[in-house]
């Protein structure tokens, strides 16, 4: 192992390279061990993934900047194109349209899953109660079917927060409660304090999160990755454009399937037109090769 050969002649100043290898050795041992558990018990190119008996869409999409009239139109497009999963946010100010477009797309409720987020600003107790009741009246869906404190602070009384989730979801204002960007140690925390089946944080093949990953596989969660195209940076990816020359696919699409094929991920990319969120949607009709995921997730954390 890269450690064990450069421990024979270790000084201060090999420091950051051994930090390095050591990085990449972890990275490298969860994947091959994520693939070997996946191809003995998954099937990788499913699209849904089941927790508290509910099959969670693993595509969603991010609707943060889809706002007025043409929000509402884009919801309706998304329907559309197949999505079934939408991500919105009390701090986006768009759950009104969100809702909207779902009402004017036909579907009917009980086909999509919504996501919406408590503000950092609502996180008392009582400010979660009255604020969640605002967004499902402006959803106007009934409820929500996942439920997420979108940012932890650090007077947050992590505890009676989720607990006043928890009377939220007794209610049936939300089938599943959550958090977001959270760290892997806070994640750990509020599992043990509440029933909550998700993190959602930024996580790309230049941003990682393994640790929080690796949370989500131990107690069967989910990590959803937002920004998964690296707020732009994905597509000009020089490796993500080679290895997606090879399926005649976008590196866009190569970085939304290696995420997908890291098991207990599912994706919200943002796309402001229709163009893209077809492309983004077009990702279940082809698989990486163990040999091209490998060499993505020893890329991570370099520009793209």
């Amino acid at each position: 192992m890269l450690t064990k050969f450069f421990s024979a002649f270790y000084t201060p100043w090999h420091w950051v390279f051994h930090k390095h290898c050591q990085h990449l050795e972890g990275l490298m041992c969860f994947y091959y061990g994520e693939m070997k558990r996946r191809h003995k018990n998954h099937t990788i190119m499913e699209n849904s993934i089941t927790i508290e008996n509910r099959d969670i869409p693993l595509l969603g999409l991010g609707t943060y900047g889809m706002t007025g009239e043409s929000g509402i139109k884009g919801i309706v497009e998304a329907v559309e194109t197949g999505y079934r999963h939408f991500d919105t946010a009390q701090m986006y100010n768009n759950e009104e349209e969100v809702g909207e477009g779902i009402r004017r797309s036909g579907i009917d409720r009980k086909e999509v899953f919504i996501t919406t987020k408590i503000s950092a600003y609502n996180l008392d107790p009582n400010d979660v109660d009255s604020s969640t009741r605002r967004s499902i009246e402006e959803l106007g869906t009934g409820y929500a079917d996942l439920l997420l404190i979108h940012w932890p602070t650090p007077g947050m009384d992590m505890e009676a927060t989720l607990n006043a989730m928890v009377n939220l979801k007794e209610e049936g204002l939300t089938r599943h409660i959550g958090v977001s960007n959270f760290s892997a140690g806070m994640f750990r925390q509020a599992i043990s304090l509440a029933p909550v089946i998700c993190n959602q944080v930024e996580f790309s093949p230049v941003v990682s999160e393994f640790e929080n990953l690796e949370v989500a596989r131990e107690h069967n969660l989910m990590l959803t990755a937002y920004s998964p195209l690296g707020k732009g940076r994905i597509k000009t990816n020089a490796l993500l454009t080679a290895i997606g020359k090879t399926y005649n696919k976008t590196a866009a699409q190569v970085a939304l399937r290696w995420l997908l094929q890291l098991g207990h991920v599912s994706v919200i990319p943002k796309a402001s037109d229709a163009r893209h969120r077809e492309e983004n949607f077009a990702v279940f009709d082809f698989e990486l090769s163990n040999e091209d995921v490998g060499k993505i997730t020893s890329e991570l954390n370099h520009d793209a």
